[in-house]
């Protein structure tokens, strides 16, 4: 069966075969990474614009490198100095884009279900790079191409997320794609950051991280926005990490092969000591180098409805 979807908007959408699918190409195309030559011809002729209304380093350079690795003509549509300033609409935008001929846009946006809006209205593929608290279905992904990685699996696995949970579209994100694949899922955070919707989402909740990282698995660490301390959603900083931060002697609950993830960029020192961030159990930097195979497997299934490299 090739890969039937024009969009990805999101994981809450895709079935499991579908995930497993992106993640056994993303397998394919991080050997290539690996080669003297780095680059392979499958979007040769393709051309993917990336369109940020929200700053970005990781994703906007991981899409961009991922599709020059395909051979795709690469287009970075800069908002800041567009038209955008002057008034123009998305959708203008956007179609003035597609009289440029591109054939996949990666968007983000602050507005939650701006992908969505605009998936019926456009002639190119659409890859969502983050909506508002939404999604940010390309990070679910390589977080979890990263856990299928390093322990072979994903199902039973017991995954906690910690953090700032009701404002993440990272967390989100992860909880589709694990529960889908059958993981345990637990996330874990202050009362003012992890809402009720949550439990409707079929995970466990806790606002102890002693009690979530029990027996567990995994840990996804979540970064923690000065705009929360602004908001009133935090007493302080200091109280966040004495109750939040994770630790090596925190990690000594969880299981010894326990493997720590973060989206990146960490707060170096609060929501992970520098002991962790560094140290064997974290998979922080092979998150980056996946980032880019998840891509080149998103942009190549879009791009060209092949189920297999």
């Amino acid at each position: 069966m090739n890969f039937s979807r024009k969009h990805l908007l999101s994981l809450e959408e895709l079935r499991a075969d579908e995930i497993r699918n992106i993640l056994d190409n993303a397998k394919g195309f991080k050997s290539i990474l690996t080669r003297s030559v780095k680059k392979v011809p499958a979007l040769r002729g393709k051309t993917v614009v990336t369109l940020f209304y929200e700053p970005s380093t990781r994703t906007r350079l991981s899409f961009e490198l991922a599709a020059k690795r395909l051979s795709a003509d690469v287009i970075n549509f800069s908002v800041s100095t567009s038209s955008v300033k002057k008034g123009e609409s998305l959708l203008d935008t956007i179609r003035t884009i597609e009289a440029l001929s591109s054939d996949i846009i990666v968007l983000r946006h602050g507005d939650v279900g701006i992908p969505h809006l605009l998936s019926s209205n456009v002639r190119s593929s659409l890859v969502n790079a983050g909506d508002g608290a939404h999604e940010h279905p390309t990070q679910g992904l390589l977080d979890i191409f990263t856990i299928w990685e390093r322990k072979e699996r994903v199902e039973g696995l017991k995954v906690v997320i910690v953090g700032d949970i009701t404002h993440s579209r990272v967390a989100r994100s992860n909880i589709w794609g694990l529960i889908k694949l059958g993981a345990d899922v637990t996330v874990c955070g202050p009362p003012t950051l992890l809402s009720p919707e949550f439990a409707a989402m079929g995970v466990h909740t806790s606002h102890y991280l002693d009690e979530a990282l029990q027996d567990a698995d995994v840990v996804n660490v979540l970064r923690i926005q000065k705009e929360r301390m602004e908001d009133n959603l935090l007493p302080s900083i200091r109280e966040y990490k004495q109750l939040y931060g994770v630790t090596e002697e925190r990690l000594q609950k969880a299981r010894p092969d326990v493997l720590v993830l973060h989206p990146g960029p960490t707060n170096r020192g609060i929501e992970l000591s520098a002991e962790v961030q560094d140290g064997s159990k974290s998979a922080i930097l092979c998150q980056v180098t996946n980032g880019v195979a998840i891509r080149m497997a998103v942009l190549y299934l879009l791009g060209t409805g092949e189920k297999q490299l």
